[in-house]
């Protein structure tokens, strides 16, 4: 993975410096009122964690149901005295592909909206052991997979033109909602619709016959995302743990217009 992002920034930077002093390609470009394109890109999904300081203070959190657990489940709560803690384990690559759809407001200023699809996953770390009911082994982690629609809305301020080349800034609201199904099943869920305020900044490369963008984006979460604990009362202390969790997202995209 690392390889392949290396590669694509070295040949964006070489068709960018091989296009700074060039002849203007694209000179109407910037003209059109609407225009169309589509991206494709990667991201990370990301979690922020607050924690109840122990699960007594959660008043969904039920003390009697602590006498139903099984004993393994019974020492491993007892010795972190219902302190649960948990975290994001690493971050993982997912992808973003999307069609963007352009409206030009004046000569420095546009409203964009592109909307796709992103995959991710997130893969998160407790301070104690889990038990998957359908596998006998323990583990101290695990994935939550999202597939997500995505409707973002976008300003895009840019400056002005320098030959080929333009860098501009971004600033907008989105929208996200998860249609895996694994998202209403798994030990933590997460809410179906989550709402993100987002900033970022790109550049705009003019080729012969089209547009290309290298854009940074930083996508970060409004709501709460965390949904309601699971039925089953083993794993119930693993997601009551949380008091809030936002969700986070970074994403590298290429423009194609």
């Amino acid at each position: 993975m690392r390889f392949w992002l290396i590669f694509v920034i070295l040949f964006l930077s070489k068709v960018s410096f091989s296009q700074m002093w060039g002849v203007p390609n694209l000179t109407t470009f910037d003209d059109r009122k609407i225009h169309f394109g589509f991206t494709l890109g990667m991201n990370t999904l990301d979690l922020g964690f607050k924690h109840y300081y122990t699960l007594d203070e959660n008043p969904d959190f039920d003390p009697e149901l602590v006498s139903s657990l099984k004993p393994d489940y019974l020492l491993e709560l007892d010795s972190v005295g219902r302190m649960v803690r948990a975290d994001i384990a690493s971050l993982q690559p997912g992808f973003t592909v999307g069609i963007v759809s352009n409206l030009r407001l004046t000569e420095n200023l546009d409203l964009r909206f592109i909307p796709g699809l992103s995959f991710g996953s997130r893969s998160i770390l407790y301070n104690v052991p889990l038990h998957d009911l359908n596998d006998p082994r323990n583990t101290d982690r695990f994935t939550i997979r999202s597939t997500y629609l995505d409707f973002p809305v976008m300003l895009k301020y840019k400056s002005k033109r320098i030959i080929n080349q333009r860098p501009y800034m971004l600033t907008g609201l989105a929208m996200r909602v998860d249609i895996s199904k694994s998202a209403k099943e798994e030990l933590v869920r997460l809410k179906k619709a989550t709402f993100y305020a987002e900033a970022g900044m790109g550049w705009d490369n003019y080729l012969q016959f089209f547009r290309l963008s290298t854009e940074l984006k930083y996508s970060f979460g409004l709501n709460n995302s965390l949904a309601a604990a699971p039925i089953e009362p083993q794993p119930k202390y693993f997601s009551q743990a949380f008091r809030r969790l936002s969700s986070h997202m970074l994403t590298l995209s290429f423009h194609f217009e």
